[in-house]
């Protein structure tokens, strides 16, 4: 059988493809950047809302994904009072998320759970804490090669690792910081839409080239946020979800790569991610292809980043993302709807945004975005982590079960 009609494929050899779907999802965020709850209490608040978004109990779960720290489903299990047959502790900074949709969908598919339940929660924002402080923190602590090959040379923040990329992409391919900006201008278009979003109102060309550099050529119009944030994603079985409160969002196709650790030092090719083997991987399970897409929810962690996965995503050629972009392409009206929510660089930003494309690519697909947001006709949407420093990438593939 093809992946079109559900059953196995030299693509989807286990026959992943359709048995799983997002059935719930949930996210906390504030204009303010800030939240009043922290922690667990967090954690249980988003949980509770995807629950019943999906009309579930805690009672139907018996899948738990956590990306927070050692042991972290197990932990969080156990503070939610349940005990769950199928555990994931699986944490590759921000594309966590979407692994942990593609492992849950593995599971479904071969049995192993029903329903999984994906959280994640941070407060940085309120605890005052930094970009070099979360990267620290999401090293262990800077116990790698970094210490060693990295911040004695200025690379002890994100942004310094990502301007490498930028430049080289640059250098290589003559793309501008005029289109790099552009990246900037769609996605806070998005985000004067969202009366959610940290920062709202709609920005030039001019405006983020006028910002000061945070690392040349990326200015601080170019960086991600740091914001409190959360977020919860629920998959079931694909049967049982059409029988539950919302329209299922079957998981097509996922695919998941990684070139490197934390040091960018390490990264075979400043101009090309692991995306290139994720993205390829979940559009052949899914059976679909780039130009089949509506919608693209893309970690966001600086322009450079939004870019390099439009390449390696296969939605333009390499070296053509700086035309592409500065077309207008990603943005309202746009040929390609891309993080429609005001993304990493407007909406909300906590340390690991990825958990909030799924949640994004959810709610176009079931078709209640609101404000102007709202992809018209939208039936196939992609949602993209990133992880690490360029490191480590998932692309989850997600459809209506009209295209089942």
């Amino acid at each position: 059988m093809s992946p079109a009609t559900g059953g196995r494929s030299e693509d989807d050899p286990a026959g992943v493809r359709g048995k799983a779907s997002i059935v719930g999802v949930a996210d906390a965020v504030s204009p303010t950047g800030k939240l009043d709850l922290h922690g667990r209490e967090l954690e249980v608040s988003v949980v509770r809302e995807a629950l019943g978004d999906a009309g579930l109990t805690l009672a139907d779960v018996d899948g738990v994904c956590c990306a927070t720290g050692m042991m972290a489903s197990v932990e969080l299990a156990e503070y939610l009072g349940i005990r769950p047959r199928w555990t994931d502790s699986t944490m590759t900074g921000g594309s966590s998320f979407e692994i942990h949709v593609e492992h849950a969908a593995c599971a479904i598919a071969a049995g192993q759970a029903d329903t999984v339940l994906i959280v994640y929660a941070a407060t940085p924002r309120s605890r005052g804490q930094d970009m070099a402080q979360m990267a620290s923190a999401m090293s262990g602590g800077g116990q790698m090669p970094m210490v060693e090959w990295d911040i004695p040379y200025g690379f002890g923040i994100p942004a310094a690792s990502y301007s490498l990329a930028a430049t080289r992409h640059m250098a290589e391919f003559g793309t501008t910081p005029e289109q790099l900006a552009a990246i900037s201008v769609s996605t806070r278009a998005w985000a004067s839409k969202n009366p959610q979003a940290r920062f709202q109102d709609p920005i030039s060309v001019d405006d983020v080239l006028a910002s000061p550099y945070v690392a040349e050529p990326l200015h601080k119009l170019e960086c991600c946020l740091v914001t409190d944030g959360a977020g919860a994603v629920i998959v079931s079985r694909t049967d049982r979800a059409r029988h539950l409160a919302k329209p299922p969002v079957a998981v097509l196709g996922v695919g998941t790569a990684h070139t490197h650790g934390m040091s960018i030092s390490q990264m075979p090719d400043l101009c090309t991610t692991a995306a290139a083997v994720s993205g390829p991987r979940a559009f052949a399970m899914a059976g679909l292809a780039p130009e089949d897409v509506d919608v693209l929810e893309t970690y966001d962690s600086f322009t450079i980043t939004v870019l390099l996965a439009l390449e390696d995503l296969g939605f333009c050629k390499k070296g053509d993302g700086g035309a592409f972009v500065a077309e207008g392409a990603l943005g309202p009206g746009g040929s390609l709807p891309t993080n429609t929510n005001g993304g990493g660089l407007s909406y909300t930003h906590p340390g690991m945004y990825g958990i909030f494309p799924l949640v994004e690519a959810t709610r176009q697909l079931r078709g209640e975005v609101g404000n102007g947001r709202q992809v018209g006709g939208a039936n196939v949407a992609v949602a993209h982590g990133c992880g690490g420093v360029l490191s480590a990438t998932s692309t989850v593939v997600l459809g209506r079960e009209e295209v089942l």
